[in-house]
């Protein structure tokens, strides 16, 4: 895996403490899977009498033996071992536990993560953490396997919330289990940016005095900020999920977006390249993910991030396998490995996310880490219904707008081409 950076960080993160000893959890009965049939769904035909609708795939139910691999997609900072802090480290205890050795590829975007796990028929990457807006296109296209949530032994501890949301379960059926959730933060650089902003109108201003300093997420789903803001910003649209616009809605929200860009001076996807730009002052205000705020803060770097009034958008991510993995077992164990309270609490300081095992607080309240401290998920508003309210998690525009519009709406492939459109 490819490491980069905070090799420093750690020394001056937060508050430093012991490294709790992470306990070994049981991941699973063993018994051999029975793998799921792909799920293609037709519409009945236009009879006097429907035919029954097709069963839905048949959800995994046991875990049997490793299969001695795993092959993973990830974003970055989701399976560490060690290499930029020894303290989080859950890859080589998960080897050591299930036999399982583990590669990992990492991935800046969801676009990336859904062109992987589709390579050679879904059979050269066992799973991904997926974000809403890759995983609703996966299983729509078959790609997932499901499961049953019971073989997982930390299952009830989730955040209820979180265990059966629409981003990984449709139809009552789960294709995974959650991971953790935030906000896709406001940042900025308090030497030059000295009044802290409430609103994401300071990156939407073509007027802007950070002109060439103002930094911008480079995926098409950063769209739906644009129309988040005018949700607020211009009430006449009618915007009520920047996930769900009409092309009126989007052409909007498109048209701000060619305004920002003039103020633009980078676009980030990789969270490394972001990190730098605002070590070298390259970049002084934008949208950002907690993970470098953490960093940018252990470096003392003059940074710091809210959540604007407006609220924003969000990721609520999930460990999901693939309907072809050769390593299905390991795959498995894999996902109860990542829900544990012990991996969740080094996931949770690692990448400053709020877990979604609710007793991973526990841990971090008790015994925290050299990220983590007393007060952590508090700060990260685990479990706060209200917060987590204020975020519009990530997930794929589709035709259907989900209420009395119909199909009016734009789906992602007109999402790319506007992307495309406005970086010219």
């Amino acid at each position: 895996m490819t490491r980069r950076f905070l090799s420093l960080a750690a020394a001056a993160m937060l508050i430093a403490a012991a490294c709790q000893a992470q306990a070994t959890p049981t991941v699973g009965p063993t018994a051999t899977p029975t793998a799921p049939p792909a799920a293609t769904p037709t519409a009945p035909p236009a009879t006097a009498t429907p035919e029954p609708t097709p069963a839905g795939p048949t959800p995994i139910a046991s875990i049997g033996a490793g299969e001695g691999e795993l092959n993973i997609i990830i974003w970055p900072g989701y399976a560490e071992e060690g290499l930029n802090e020894p303290a989080y480290d859950w890859i080589h205890p998960f080897e050591t536990e299930t036999g399982c050795q583990v590669t990992t590829k990492e991935a800046a975007t969801s676009d990336e993560m859904v062109q992987l796990l589709r390579q050679g028929g879904g059979t050269v990457y066992d799973g991904l953490s997926a974000s809403g807006d890759a995983s609703n296109r996966l299983i729509e296209g078959g790609d997932l396997a499901a499961v049953d949530p019971s073989i997982f032994p930390d299952f009830n501890d989730i955040w209820p919330p979180l265990q059966s949301p629409a981003h990984n379960t449709v139809d009552g059926v789960h294709y995974g289990v959650s991971h953790g959730w935030g906000a896709n933060l406001l940042m900025w650089n308090t030497d030059v940016v000295t009044t802290a902003p409430d609103s994401w109108s300071v990156v939407f201003d073509a007027n802007s005095p950070y002109k060439g300093k103002v930094t911008a997420y480079d995926s098409p789903i950063y769209i739906a900020d644009a129309a988040l803001y005018l949700s607020f910003a211009r009430p006449d649209l009618g915007i009520t999920d920047p996930y769900e616009l009409t092309q009126a809605q989007l052409d909007a929200s498109v048209e701000i977006l060619k305004d920002q860009k003039t103020v633009v001076g980078k676009y980030w996807s990789y969270y490394g390249d972001q990190i730098t730009d605002f070590e070298n002052g390259d970049s002084v205000l934008g949208t950002t993910w907690p993970y470098q705020v953490t960093v940018l803060k252990g470096e003392e770097v003059p940074i710091e991030a809210g959540l604007p009034r407006e609220g924003a958008t969000g990721w609520a991510d999930s460990w999901m396998m693939s309907a072809n993995a050769k390593h299905p077992n390991c795959m498995l164990m894999w996902m109860a490995w990542m829900i544990t309270p012990e991996t969740q609490q080094q996931v949770a300081e690692y990448f400053g996310e709020a877990p979604a095992n609710i007793k991973a607080c526990d841990l971090i309240e008790t015994s925290p880490g050299p990220w983590g401290y007393q007060g952590f998920c508090a700060d990260q508003h685990a479990s706060d219904p209200d917060y987590a309210a204020r975020i519009k998690f990530w997930k794929t525009p589709s035709t259907d707008c989900g209420d009395a519009r119909g199909k009016t709406c734009t789906d992602y492939s007109v999402w790319t081409q506007k992307w495309a459109e406005i970086k010219g």
